[in-house]
């Protein structure tokens, strides 16, 4: 048998790797890993740099887009000033035009009635109603509709004219005549009274045994009632289911009459700390602005040799400061001169104030209302007239005391005449201190029950206030009891004593809006309809005058008596005040609505220019 050799025993195995194989092939696969990870950074910083170079791009792009979009923007800002100030000088000079027509007309109105602005007139008036004597109370009444009416023009005058169109001495001379003319109203009222309640026996009711007339005319109502029979039962009486009184037994027993002046206008709110808006004088305010902008432009046109005189090194703070004041208002030559000529700026000079800051603009926008916050907390028991509005008139509710009455003796008629005219009955009475130490007399409160008028509308609870002739204010102290009747339109009360009062309402409850459109409507036209909360409202503009086309509340139709008739702008805002509907914020309502405040130049500008498309 052969043997096999050695070299021939199968196929030949593969050797283990050396180390040095291993090691070379660590060494390749470490570069191979080092090779592809440099390749990926190279990559990714190819890749971050073709960001980067686009965004710079980009920027550029965006910058120079910008740049000419800003140099566009101040072109057309410029263009639209000088629109502006074409538009309002137009305006200006149209509504310049009226008040001279109206001012003609006024001169030309040949109804026996005294111009209130020609002093020699109204003044010659007030003399000759002053010395009439022994008139009776329907031609006092009667009367009193043309002093109303004169002093509602005065009124008028004053919130209508512009301040560089009326002298300070002609405001002062209008306030002094509205006062003269109030101050006569008052007295002829009394005096027409005096005369009727010296007639008390002869008027004499035969059912009641006592005297009372109701005596209506266009703006005043006087009910009169004359204790003549002294009943103790007596409890009240009710006027033709308008209003009425309760009396406690005292005053039953007293010689006593009762007179409830009832007048469609306010003369007392005027006179109340709270009915004007304490700000600053206009032309102060201006000025303070002025100064504010000269300062700020000042330091805008700095030229940069006058910078690099000063400190080289500029913080960053510094530097936003510097930038930041790029955006503060320009300064417009128009408003400057305006105050140096005594005068309020025009709209397009505080218009051309292209913008501000938005710290400065948070800064400036308390500085109207900044001495108004700043004073005291007003009493409790006192009405703020800023966020109440007086409605239904007010009632003056007397306590008299009867003058003797006519006595006939055969064929002689016996008159005693008292000096002092018509005097006042005072309730609680005088006690001494002994009585009042015990507690043996009690003065229970007076009794008042009304209708409210139709013509008003409450759409809450109306507040009761009286007159405070010391402070000059409405208070709400001194009356309880108060029962206000939804479905019989009616309000009961009861006072300490006998007030002159009034009915009050949320000045805002209307506020803020809902909805407003204003819509374009032919030449000179515009629709300017509103939503709010209890009320949708349409009013329609024509030139100077305006009207209101409609009114619903609760999906009913209201106020007849003001639709559809065209007024001056003022007649109407103040007509359907008076009527409970105020839909025109004042310059602080702000602090009786929640709303976002919007910017103090931005809001004037916008409504400007919308006044004058």
């Amino acid at each position: 048998m052969r043997k096999k050799s050695k070299g021939s025993s199968g196929p030949k195995k593969k050797g283990k790797l050396s180390k040095a194989e291993r090691l070379r092939l660590l060494k390749e696969e470490e570069e191979q890993r080092l090779r592809e990870k440099e390749e990926a950074r190279l990559k990714e910083e190819q890749i971050e740099a073709e960001k980067l170079e686009k965004a710079r791009l980009e920027r550029e792009e965006r910058e120079r887009l910008e740049a000419k979009e800003l140099e566009q923007r101040e072109d057309k800002l410029a263009e639209l000033g000088l629109l502006l100030n074409d538009k309002f000088a137009v305006a200006e000079k149209w509504k310049s035009e009226l008040r001279a027509q109206a001012k003609w007309d006024r001169y030309m109105k040949c109804d026996g009635s005294p111009d209130p602005t020609v002093l020699h007139e109204i003044n010659t008036f007030i003399s000759l109603w002053r010395e009439a004597q022994n008139e009776d109370i329907q031609s006092v009444l009667c009367k009193s509709n043309l002093v109303a009416d004169l002093i509602q023009e005065l009124e008028f005058l004053l919130l209508d004219t512009p301040s560089y169109e009326l002298p300070e001495n002609k405001v002062m001379q209008y306030k002094e005549t509205i006062l003269e003319l109030q101050t006569l109203l008052w007295n002829k009222h009394n005096e027409g009274t005096e005369h009727l309640l010296k007639q008390a026996n002869v008027l004499v009711d035969i059912d009641t045994g006592n005297m009372q007339t109701v005596i209506k005319d266009k703006k005043v109502t006087l009910y009169i009632w004359a204790n003549l029979n002294k009943n103790p039962r007596f409890k009240g009486y009710e006027f033709l289911g308008e209003i009425g009184f309760e009396l406690p037994k005292q005053l039953a027993l007293s010689n006593i009459a009762i007179r409830i002046l009832h007048t469609c206008f306010d003369h007392l709110s005027p006179q109340s700390s709270t009915f004007s808006l304490e700000v600053k004088k206009e032309i102060e305010e201006t000025k303070h602005s002025v100064n504010l902008l000269e300062d700020t432009i000042g330091e805008e046109m700095k030229t940069p040799e006058m910078e690099n005189t000063g400190v080289e090194n500029i913080s960053t703070h510094d530097e936003d400061i510097q930038s930041n004041r790029k955006s503060t208002m320009s300064f417009s030559p128009s408003l400057k001169e305006a105050v140096n000529e005594g005068r309020p700026p025009t709209n397009e000079a505080v218009g051309s104030m292209i913008t501000m800051h938005p710290e400065e603009l948070s800064d400036s926008s308390h500085l109207l209302f900044q001495q108004h916050e700043q004073e005291e907390v007003i009493d409790n028991d006192v009405v703020d007239l800023r966020q109440f509005m007086p409605l239904g008139g007010v009632y003056y509710f007397d306590l008299l005391k009867l003058p003797p009455q006519r006595k006939h003796l055969k064929e002689w008629s016996i008159l005693q005449l008292l000096e002092g005219g018509l005097q006042t009955f005072t309730y609680p009475m005088e006690t001494s201190p002994r009585h009042e130490k015990a507690g043996e007399i009690k003065f229970p409160s007076i009794g008042v029950s009304f209708k409210l008028s139709k013509d008003v509308m409450f759409f809450e609870e109306p507040q009761v206030a009286r007159w405070d002739p010391k402070g000059k204010n409405w208070r709400t102290d001194y009356i309880s009891n108060k029962i206000y009747s939804v479905e019989d339109n009616k309000i009961s009360f009861k006072m300490k004593s006998c007030y002159t009062f009034t009915l009050f309402q949320n000045d805002h409850i209307n506020m803020p809006y809902l909805s407003w459109e204003l819509r374009p409507e032919g030449l000179n036209g515009a629709i300017f309809s509103i939503s709010s909360a209890f009320t949708d409202v349409q009013f329609e503009i024509k030139d100077d005058q305006c009207r209101l086309n409609f009114l619903f509340t609760e999906g009913h139709e209201v106020l007849p008596h003001i639709k559809q008739k065209w007024m001056r702008p003022i007649t109407l805002k103040t007509a359907l005040k008076t009527a409970g509907v105020n839909f025109f914020p004042e310059e602080d309502a702000d602090k009786y609505v929640s709303i976002i405040k919007k910017g103090c130049t931005h809001k004037p500008r916008t409504h400007r220019q919308l006044s004058l498309c």
